[in-house]
């Protein structure tokens, strides 16, 4: 068994996996980047969901984990709740925009949220603007390109790239008077320091890592197991010194060669056992 698996289209949800790791060194943890259907966030309602379930089924016959992190706010508001009513026995700990922190944060009451298409026109968003931001106005910017850019070049580009690449967006917003950015998709959060530069000193850059992370320590403690150490069984690398494990990279498919170099220089950066195609 798996003590957490997380799920995302490309590399947005590893900083998810990263704090984790920092907050229970000895967790296993396996990374699944569903590539081969990259970008979700231009794909309707329904290819989301048929697309996240069947890479769940795979999941759970290979891996058996008892926590699924839906490291994707696309995923997420789309599919969550299928994925719980399909797989009763396996805890799902969802991610969505930072709506709440943000407007807690924001003194103009106007926020901007950056995420995909998908996310930004589900009714979901709305129905946390109401519930914990009435008062502020959601600016919404679904970035598709900007969303490409990360997952084919976030790990190989300088970082002057990178602030050009954020710059267009963090205009935007500025330009619509908003005093705090809500990055609504995990692939932003390869970018966290850059759009913090970039947006310096006059608007707040607020994500959902710590909250989500938090949360699926409280469901993976909270009796999956029945309240014992998880049974481990090979999906894993351990140090034999310092009992922790390495975390695990699975990839559902390349584009081309250009894309598998990216994954080999993120596993590099990140410390991941690159196992390839699931």
């Amino acid at each position: 068994m798996t003590d957490f698996v997380f799920i995302d289209s490309g590399v947005g949800g590893i900083p998810y996996m990263m704090k984790l790791l920092e907050r229970k060194p000895d967790s296993s943890c396996l990374y699944i980047a569903d590539s081969a259907n990259f970008p979700y966030g231009e794909k309707t309602h329904e290819e989301v969901v048929e697309c996240v379930t069947a890479l769940v089924q795979k999941i759970c016959d290979k891996f058996e984990p008892a926590v699924i992190v839906v490291a994707c706010n696309t995923m997420s508001v789309n599919a969550l709740d299928i994925l719980r009513k399909k797989f009763p026995s396996v805890k799902f700990v969802g991610t969505v925009p930072a709506i709440k922190l943000a407007a807690s944060l924001s003194k103009k009451r106007r926020i901007g949220l950056l995420a995909t298409k998908a996310t930004c026109e589900n009714p979901y968003n709305m129905e946390l603007k109401n519930k914990f931001a009435a008062d502020c106005t959601l600016v919404n910017r679904p970035d598709p390109e900007l969303i490409s850019y990360i997952e084919h070049n976030a790990f190989t580009a300088g970082r002057d790239q990178c602030l050009k690449a954020v710059q267009p967006a963090v205009d935007f917003f500025r330009q619509q008077g908003c005093d705090v950015i809500i990055l609504g998709c995990t692939h932003f959060l390869n970018f966290t320091d850059v759009f913090e530069e970039a947006c310096s000193p006059d608007i707040k850059v607020v994500d959902s890592v710590d909250g989500v992370v938090r949360h699926a320590i409280e469901v993976h403690e909270g009796g999956v197991t029945g309240g014992l150490p998880p049974v481990r069984r090979g999906s894993e690398q351990r140090s034999a010194s310092e009992g922790k494990a390495f975390p695990t990279l699975y990839v559902t498919g390349f584009t081309d060669d250009l894309e598998k170099e990216q994954y080999f220089a993120l596993s590099s950066r990140f410390g991941l056992t690159f196992k390839g195609k699931i």
